[in-house]
């Protein structure tokens, strides 16, 4: 795994959306750096990619409301632990559960295993309400997949909630969640 900066030179290969992506941040003028690394489904995975990346590694959950008329991306330390209870409240929402596939696709053109703030970009009637932990908001860089889960990027934090998210026409709600998981 190596850092490179911005995007591949050949695009042979590579799926469609993941080179919107690039093109994407390439049009804001945002910097960005990327890595590519075998499929990663898991977070024990994710840790070493953003390990070389130098990043705090941040999960990202596609969750939606019992009636799956609500969907929210919410992005979270590594360490923290998703409480429904706890964030439901915060949010104003009924129950909430991890959403299905066909919404990850539908409303992101992301799959299991892809889920990232990148697929906002393609939320163009913005069903997907974005929900940030504050704590990631003190880091210098946000790590992400670029809606592939072979690649992954980081972005300057301030980049991404300021530039890259207004050019996506979403807003983020700041959520404080405590949950941590036993060490």
């Amino acid at each position: 795994m190596e850092l490179q900066n911005g995007r591949p030179a050949d695009a042979a290969g590579r799926m469609d959306k993941e080179i919107r992506t690039y093109d994407f941040l390439d049009g804001l003028g945002v910097d960005y750096q990327r890595m590519d690394h075998e499929a990663a489904f898991t977070m024990e995975a994710c840790k070493e990619v953003d390990e070389a990346l130098g990043v705090e590694m941040c999960k990202n959950l596609f969750l939606c409301n019992r009636q799956k008329t609500d969907f929210y991306l919410l992005l979270i330390p590594g360490d923290k632990v998703f409480k429904t209870k706890e964030l439901s409240k915060q949010i104003g929402s009924a129950r909430l559960s991890f959403a299905g596939a066909e919404y990850m696709e539908k409303y992101l053109d992301i799959t299991p295993g892809s889920v990232s703030i990148m697929g906002l970009m393609n939320d163009k009637d913005n069903a997907v309400r974005l929900l940030v932990d504050e704590d990631l908001l003190k880091e210098e860089w946000i790590g992400c997949h670029p809606c592939v889960n072979t690649s992954s990027i980081r972005v300057k934090t301030k980049d991404m909630f300021d530039t890259v998210m207004k050019a996506m026409h979403h807003e983020m709600t700041v959520v404080k969640l405590t949950g941590e998981e036993n060490k």
